[in-house]
């Protein structure tokens, strides 16, 4: 089977959905790769790299894309405009990338119209089978990693504590707000700079993740937080009671803090509110903010996508798309989570697509399929047919998009 990579055309986007090493493991599969000429440029992978690999250096898109079975991309294709990219993609055709189905459902019905197979890769089912596909972990890693090292770029002391012969500097105070992937990494990463870490979550289980990092705990320890984890493992929305306890904890903490890590995300809703612009206002001049859930609508009131700006004397960075502000690391983990998942679905024998489609992998992270959106989360509401008479005194029954 014949699989093409292409080039990402997203304007913050630098990584690439396979690397020279994963062209190299499916050539050996028996697969033929079309790698689009500069694909893997913005993680400083040459075209010569992916050619000695064993793929193919296809000079466009659609060259790459002729006779394909597979494509794989890091962000869904464009759809409409100049730029569309749905248009090059083929019936049947299966189709790897990271959707973000939930803001973006008229997308997947886009895609589910022209025909292909479309597996989100941020979808893979948190199991301990899927942990080698695992999309969002990968990539959270690196992001809580950046964070640390953005915060220290914006930041106008040193971190760590210093003894010198003029006296002693105190180490910074940073606060880890969210301990997933990318919370977990971004303690991590600041207690090597030496660092006074502190870490809040609403999963009863981040405390002794936190607590095993050495940064200390911080949270309202009540009934609800003991319920606060769904049996995925993802936080829960908690209640506006928790949420108003939980703020009047992190106001007092957050005017002693000099640096601020916000990681704080819920599938399928915007971002959690946990920093106010009051909060703002008690914070120490040249204290820094780093908002890693910005694009889901900021953990920070006054967080802006795509910026770094100064808001009460607090720099508040915004930054987009952070793995890929490290995108050969980035490009190199998200290709191994792809090869993963094709193992998956490749015939060993034949070398063909072969899907179980009662695998529980597939089910998870398949969106189309067919013509239509067949994941149950994003199915398009049920509608009445036209013309169809209302007030017959039942409820109208509908499926919850």
């Amino acid at each position: 089977m014949k699989i093409a990579i292409l080039k990402e055309r997203r304007a913050s986007e630098s990584r690439v959905a396979a690397s020279p090493e994963t062209v190299k493991k499916l050539a050996a599969l028996g697969c033929e790769l079309a790698v689009e000429k500069g694909a893997g440029a913005g993680a400083s992978y040459s075209d010569a790299a992916y050619k000695e690999a064993g793929a193919e250096i296809a000079k466009d898109a659609a060259t790459a894309l002729s006779g394909a079975q597979a494509v794989l991309k890091v962000q869904r294709p464009i759809v409409g405009g100049k730029d569309d990219e749905v248009k090059g993609l083929t019936k049947g055709m299966l189709l790897l990338a990271i959707m973000d189905p939930y803001r973006e459902r008229a997308d997947m019905e886009a895609l589910a119209k022209a025909g292909v197979t479309a597996f989100a890769m941020e979808m893979v089912p948190r199991i301990t089978r899927a942990q080698s596909m695992d999309v969002l972990s990968s990539q959270a890693n690196l992001a809580g990693y950046k964070a640390v090292l953005d915060a220290a770029a914006e930041y106008g002391r040193a971190i760590p504590m210093m003894m010198t012969a003029a006296g002693r500097i105190n180490p910074a105070n940073v606060l880890v707000m969210g301990a997933g992937v990318a919370g977990l990494q971004a303690i991590a990463t600041a207690r090597r700079l030496g660092a006074i870490v502190f870490a809040t979550d609403v999963r009863p289980a981040a405390k002794e993740q936190v607590e095993s990092l050495g940064a200390k705990f911080l949270a309202v320890e009540d009934e609800e937080f003991k319920q606060a984890e769904t049996a995925g493992g993802y936080a829960k929305e908690m209640s506006d009671a928790y949420k108003a306890k939980q703020a009047a904890l992190m106001a007092d903490t957050l005017k002693k803090l000099d640096i601020v890590i916000t990681t704080a995300a819920i599938p399928g809703r915007p971002a959690p509110r946990l920093i106010s612009e009051d909060m703002v206002k008690t914070m120490k001049p040249g204290a820094v903010i780093v908002d890693l859930a910005v694009e889901t609508g900021g953990n920070c009131e006054l967080s802006e996508p795509g910026k770094v700006v100064t808001k009460h004397g607090v720099r508040i960075v915004g930054h987009l798309n952070v793995p890929g502000r490290l995108a050969e690391d980035a490009s190199a983990l998200y290709a191994r989570n792809v090869l993963n998942l094709l193992q998956l679905v490749i015939d060993k024998e034949t070398k063909e697509l072969n899907i179980d489609w009662d695998d529980e992998i597939v089910k998870g992270l398949c969106i189309a399929h067919g013509g239509a959106v067949v994941h149950p989360a994003f199915k398009p509401e049920d509608k009445p047919p036209a013309g169809a008479a209302a007030g017959n005194g039942e409820k109208e029954d509908k499926t919850d998009g």
